[in-house]
């Protein structure tokens, strides 16, 4: 029976996936399996020793603390691209409201007193401050083409906009899913030179942070409007602000409310509802308790900001999964060990990841506890474990 512990709700779409007669589901448990997390904060928390893997519902993982485990030999699961078009929508909303005008004009309409005919002769004197522009013709710059960044770009397109992107380390996978008539940017710099509206999507690092700042906002065109639904801290809100108070950008649309943006006449601020639909939820939760099942039941890997992609379809033998340190001869040791024992291999899949690599290994019989705990003692091997092992 796996324990699962859960630090946020996590939608039942995802939870009902773990079949009740393996896994124990609850948001207070001993010597969990596993944690699946949202929005918790798990900087300062103290993680079992028994945690064989964390799942984030959602992409970012910047509330785990992801070297740590690794360090512990334990993967870190997240679902890229679940809440893609939730995104999406979002940024394309974004672009509509900054370009029409919708929050002030809103704002104006709401503060509107009297009759009736009082009301429409204000709209009508009041209507002309409000006066926007529309997209197609508009060129949109997306920095970062993963799953949302690619799904921005093409609906950006059919919305009848010009498109540029830049991502160094764009995938072949979203590659293939970019349009065409996407145009690629040589850098940063390059993109926002060229765009009148920009996108973030980045995981927020040493290299994205503040990757909008006083310096670039001078390269971009005059009334430029800049869109942030990624993270906080990638755009320098102090400079935006203060390009939006001198009148060289137009808008700031941003889900990331401070006391600095929220109340600023030329800045759209949400409150963080970039995945907040029924559907993200959904997915992410599912994505992320497939992923985190197949490692506990298979030692698969699938979607880990951690630990290697690693896949070997798993039969009745017994198998056993090790986590150690990417060096030279830990295979020789661990096979060593294991023909020392008489245990034949039926099959073994080896892969690695930086500083981290993970052996799945099939073997004839089941493996005794001293093998297991001879090879868990080899210097480097973070942690083993015996599937299909039988009680």
């Amino acid at each position: 029976m796996y324990k699962i512990l859960t630090l946020n709700n996590i939608s039942v779409a995802g939870l009902d996936r773990l079949p009740r007669d393996r896994y124990e589901v609850a948001s207070e448990i001993s010597r969990p399996d596993a944690i699946l997390v949202r929005s918790a904060k798990m900087h300062e928390m103290e993680i079992p020793e028994t945690v064989k893997a964390i799942g984030r519902a959602g992409a970012g993982v910047n509330n785990i603390p992801v070297e740590r485990m690794t360090q512990r030999g334990v993967p870190v699961f997240n679902a890229p691209g679940a809440n893609a078009n939730a995104v999406k929508e979002l940024v394309l909303a974004g672009m509509l409201m900054a370009a029409r005008n919708i929050v002030p004009a809103w704002r104006f309409a709401t503060g509107l007193q009297g009759s009736d005919e009082e009301i429409g002769r204000a709209v009508e004197k009041g209507k002309k401050q409000f006066v926007g522009f529309e997209l197609p013709g508009r060129t949109l710059g997306v920095v970062g083409l993963g799953a949302i960044g690619v799904k921005v770009c093409n609906a950006a397109l059919r919305l009848g906009m010009k498109v540029v992107g830049y991502d160094p380390t764009i995938t072949v996978k979203s590659a293939w899913k970019l349009e065409s008539a996407v145009e690629q940017a040589l850098s940063v710099d390059d993109l926002l030179a060229r765009s009148d509206f920009v996108s973030f999507h980045v995981p927020l690092t040493e290299q994205t942070a503040n990757m909008i700042n006083a310096e670039r906002i001078k390269l971009m065109p005059r009334d430029a409007v800049v869109l942030n639904f990624s993270r906080a801290g990638i755009v320098d809100d102090q400079a935006v602000v203060e390009a939006l108070n001198e009148g060289r950008l137009y808008a700031y649309v941003n889900d990331f409310p401070t006391n600095l943006t929220k109340d600023h006449p030329r800045c759209v601020t949400l409150p963080h509802l970039g995945a907040s639909t029924r559907e993200a939820e959904e997915n992410c939760a599912v994505m992320v308790v497939e992923e985190v099942r197949a490692w506990l039941e298979d030692g698969n890997i699938r979607n880990s900001v951690n630990f290697p992609e690693i896949h070997l379809p798993h039969g009745d033998n017994p198998r056993l999964v090790v986590v150690n340190a990417n060096v030279p001869n830990m295979l020789g040791q661990i096979s060593t060990d294991l023909a020392a024992a008489g245990l034949n291999i039926v099959d073994m899949l080896n892969k690695s990841r930086g500083d981290i690599a993970v052996t799945l290994i099939d073997l004839e019989k089941v493996p005794s506890q001293e093998v297991v705990e001879k090879i868990a003692s080899v210097e480097g091997v973070l942690s083993v474990r015996c599937l299909s092992c039988g009680a």
